[in-house]
């Protein structure tokens, strides 16, 4: 979500690569390419039906048709997005199994014991988008601007409730920056996923919501409407919306997410997506199965998140 302007479009993203595969790009087109001998499974952190399933299962179509075989998304939701990357130190490391890696995979570490290092347990496979986030009500609400929503948070401290994608994860801790900036206060309602909160909101089980962009389909369809985005730029989908940031002071939410894999078996996945470089040797090779999920069409419709920036590493 930063990009001037945040577009709701997912580019093709060059993945960091490994010393072991920084060798010359003649080198790695000689050497065999990986096959998965049965499906690939991804570990979604949230619950089935929101949008990073949404996502995983698009990205999931199309790098199914490089490497040939069925991709299939299996949801550990809860605990803020942590069980997946828990549930990978089991998984065997032969290219099979991955799991989707949040921010929240890192920041977690920080608040309890688990039973992985996100840095030392895991090979990064490549980023993917980061989520685009705003506060968000019905249609119905009395609110109309993010300025009545603050003014009902210092009126009626902790009265009204608002929904996100469990506790200590993005939309949390920007709701807790922006009281603390505002002066309002509300109560946190913790949900394994978009779909589930999402549910909540239209049947009035809680006020607003502070997350992803799983609300994007509902305010399309005149359901639901935003407040402020809250993101560094407004985006163009929704021209007329103002962003937080401008409306209160208020901070954008850095929510990236990426594909992980055991520790040892970055190279046969890396063998198996990428195309090696033409251009100078140095040069490592880029992603083709993501440019794949990039060009398809109706891709950023469905998912209404904002684009990773273009990086090259060969850290």
């Amino acid at each position: 979500m930063t990009d001037q302007p945040t577009h709701p479009r997912r580019r093709t993203v060059v993945a960091g690569l490994g010393a072991a595969l920084a060798a010359p790009g003649l080198a790695l087109a000689q050497a065999p390419r990986w096959k998965p001998e049965r499906p690939i499974t991804i570990y979604n952190p949230f619950a089935v039906g929101g949008i990073t399933d949404l996502h995983m299962r698009l990205v999931g179509e199309k790098v199914g048709k490089v490497l040939g075989q069925q991709v299939l998304v299996e949801a550990r939701a809860g605990a803020a997005g942590t069980l997946a990357p828990a549930a990978l130190m089991t998984a065997k490391p032969d290219g099979h199994t991955l799991a989707v890696y949040t921010i929240n995979s890192l920041r977690y570490p920080h608040y309890q014991p688990v039973n992985w290092h996100p840095t030392k347990d895991f090979s990064f496979i490549t980023g993917l988008s980061s989520y685009t986030f705003a506060l968000v009500v019905k249609a119905d609400s009395p609110w109309k601007t993010v300025e009545d929503l603050f003014a009902a948070g210092k009126a009626n401290p902790e009265k009204h409730t608002y929904g996100t994608s469990g506790i200590g994860g993005s939309g949390h801790l920007m709701m807790i920056e922006i009281e603390q900036k505002v002066g309002s206060k509300f109560t946190h309602i913790p949900y394994k996923g978009g779909a589930e909160w999402m549910q909540a909101l239209l049947a009035g089980q809680i006020d607003f919501l502070a997350d992803a962009s799983q609300w994007g389909p509902f305010v399309d369809d005149g359901r639901c409407r935003i407040l402020a985005m809250v993101t560094e730029q407004r985006l163009p989908k929704y021209p007329n919306v103002p962003r937080c940031a401008s409306a209160a002071s208020t901070p954008s939410a850095r929510a990236p997410t990426a594909w992980w894999a055991p520790r040892t078996c970055r190279r046969p996945w890396c063998r198996a997506c990428t195309t090696p470089s033409t251009t100078p040797t140095t040069t490592p090779p880029r992603w083709n199965c993501w440019a794949a999920t990039s060009r398809c069409p109706g891709s950023a419709t469905r998912l209404n998140t904002a684009p990773l920036p273009r990086t090259t590493s060969t850290a």
